[in-house]
């Protein structure tokens, strides 16, 4: 087993942090023109664009993109019944959170005579992207399709690469079907992402564009994020455990390699100012990685990005982990209450053993399309809020024109704009 980094925080060369802090992979230098020269074709050509990228991306002989809904419901009625029912409960626990998420409508008086309202609103049609490839996830399909549909969107859409087969996984079809999609697309990458921006021939525009990917997805997603809103560039699952000496080797290892196992781009690190569970963890973790079944992939994660940190303290374990800004943190102190408080960066936190990371990924209803690669600096996890938009409503009564005519006046004057000027103090009987 090799790891990537071990070592002390205070020890760590500018290398080694710089590469801590990226963390992403690397990227064909081409990488954004060609993902452009994607999204140009289909944006130009429509259907037959990404029929054609079907055949020569994804190795599929296609008739048509759409998938039809029997086809779903034959999928969902070959699930056997354990599959089933994880899928109804993770459907129903992110419908009830995220109902709970949408923010209510807000009213305010910011002097006499003047209301103003917020008003929240669900955006008309909703794409979600459900990635193929190494594996399929009808997980990430529920994560985009329940809280669009729990928010009130009209029209949720997915799309997912077809196999060599021309077919979409059953796992993924039977996910639209349980969590409430509307229409399905066998179609994947850069130009899926560039067919829901722009719409085709079959295809319609959406307003919001949601759901992981490669990093030719993520790159379309930046791409036509200035057309339609986007959750996040999401990329390889990442995982910090900030841990004291009192947290158990073997949890840890067992999380570390649980996220690990996603791919070998991922990232997983234990930061802890104690020695001791740094050498429990570096034994528990060569004994979690030799009987994997996905040691092949666990492997190469560790040694790409994988680390054990040592910090000078509590304290400065946190500052790294506000400065890391993982996808998922596992807090694993006896006392989480002030690390929660001072925690700022973080996609999700989990807290406690009992806290497995595999419960966020699948049932809690908590969502687990969260931001990597630093961005949880910026962005947030996907929630109801992304497929909401919001306006204001403003009342001005006559008396509160009449105060602030003047001053709306002396303003517009200010800025070098007499019909504005003139409006204001008209309305409040000054002109």
């Amino acid at each position: 087993m090799r790891l990537r980094i071990d070592g002390t925080l205070d020890g760590l060369d500018r290398a080694a942090r710089e590469h801590l802090r990226t963390r992403r992979p690397a990227d064909q230098a081409d990488l954004a023109e060609r993902v452009a020269a994607i999204v140009a074709r289909v944006r130009s050509e429509g259907d037959p664009a990404l029929l054609e990228y079907a055949r020569t991306l994804d190795g599929a002989e296609l008739e048509r993109l759409d998938v039809p809904r029997e086809a779903w419901r034959a999928a969902a009625d070959r699930l056997d019944t354990g599959a089933r029912r994880a899928l109804e409960r993770a459907t129903g626990n992110l419908e009830r959170f995220h109902r709970a998420l949408i923010p209510p409508d807000v009213r305010a008086e910011p002097e006499p005579g003047v209301a103003l309202e917020r008003r929240s609103v669900p955006v008309r049609r909703v794409g979600v992207y459900a990635p193929g490839g190494r594996a399929a996830y009808p997980s990430s399909v529920l994560m985009g399709v329940v809280p669009a549909r729990a928010v009130g969107v009209s029209e949720v859409i997915v799309c997912s690469p077809p196999g060599k087969d021309g077919r979409v996984s059953d796992a993924v079809l039977a996910a639209a079907w349980i969590g409430g999609a509307d229409r399905l697309f066998a179609v994947g990458g850069a130009g899926a992402i560039a067919a829901l921006a722009y719409g085709t021939e079959t295809i319609p525009t959406v307003d919001v564009v949601v759901g992981p990917g490669n990093r030719w997805v993520n790159e379309a997603k930046k791409q036509v994020a200035g057309e339609v809103r986007i959750d996040s560039p999401a990329g390889p699952s990442e995982l910090l455990v900030l841990a004291d000496g009192n947290a158990e080797p073997t949890v840890v290892a067992r999380e570390l390699v649980a996220q690990a196992e996603h791919d070998p781009d991922a990232a997983v690190v234990l930061v802890t100012p104690d020695a001791a569970l740094l050498e429990g963890v570096r034994t528990a973790l060569r004994a979690e990685v030799a009987r994997a079944e996905r040691k092949e992939v666990v492997e190469a994660s560790l040694a790409a990005h994988g680390a054990l940190l040592r910090a000078d303290g509590l304290r400065a374990a946190t500052e790294f982990a506000n400065e890391y800004a993982a996808e998922h943190l596992l807090l694993l102190v006896d006392e989480p209450g002030p690390t929660l408080a001072a925690l700022r960066t973080a996609g999700t936190v989990f807290v406690g053993a009992h806290s497995s990371v595999a419960f966020g990924d699948y049932l809690t209803g908590a969502n687990h399309v969260l931001p990597t690669g630093g961005r949880a600096h910026a962005f947030s996890g996907l929630s109801s809020e992304h497929f909401l938009r919001s306006f204001t409503v403003q009342h001005v009564s006559a008396a509160a024109a009449e105060r602030m005519a003047a001053d709306t006046g002396a303003l517009a004057d200010l800025e070098g704009l007499p019909g504005h000027a003139y409006a204001a103090r008209a309305a409040g009987g000054l002109a």
